[in-house]
């Protein structure tokens, strides 16, 4: 039997959380599989600043991947690594839905698992999400914790 893989979304929120046991619950059943572990930070490339404010930009981009690395990626990855489960942390800045779905795609998994409202809350709510984005365009299926 292959390994399978499931890619969860993480934000550091509890719907993130929620998320996170889901599939670990799911990897359990499987057996043979793979967590990936995605935290993205929102991150445009298109900028019209000053060379100083791309170089500021760049060092703060450098502290942003540091610290989510270390307050939300690093311990969740460690705590699942701990249970027993086989785990891929991946951490990148740029579109959380586009990211969160290449990752589906470069690992052949099975579904991606994410939380109905994250971190923004209202915001996403609002103007739409990472969650309403995946769903309409994720090329493999999704669950939606809430």
């Amino acid at each position: 039997m292959s390994n399978t893989t499931i890619v969860v979304g993480l934000d550091g929120s509890e719907a993130g959380a929620r998320a996170l046991a889901f599939a670990k619950e799911r990897a359990k059943l499987i057996g043979n599989c793979t967590i990936a572990i995605v935290y993205v930070i929102e991150w445009s490339p298109f900028s019209f600043q000053t060379p100083e404010e791309n170089e500021e930009r760049h060092k703060r981009r450098e502290e942003e991947l540091q610290m989510a690395h270390e307050r939300v990626l690093d311990p969740a990855v460690d705590a699942t690594k701990a249970e027993g489960f086989e785990v891929i942390g991946v951490l990148q800045h740029g579109d959380a839905a586009d990211i969160l779905d290449a990752t589906a795609k470069k690992h052949n998994a099975s579904q991606i698992v994410v939380g109905r409202v994250g971190a923004r809350g209202l915001k996403e709510r609002v103007f739409g999400g990472v969650t309403g984005r995946l769903a309409a365009s994720a090329s493999v299926p999704l669950t939606i914790i809430p």
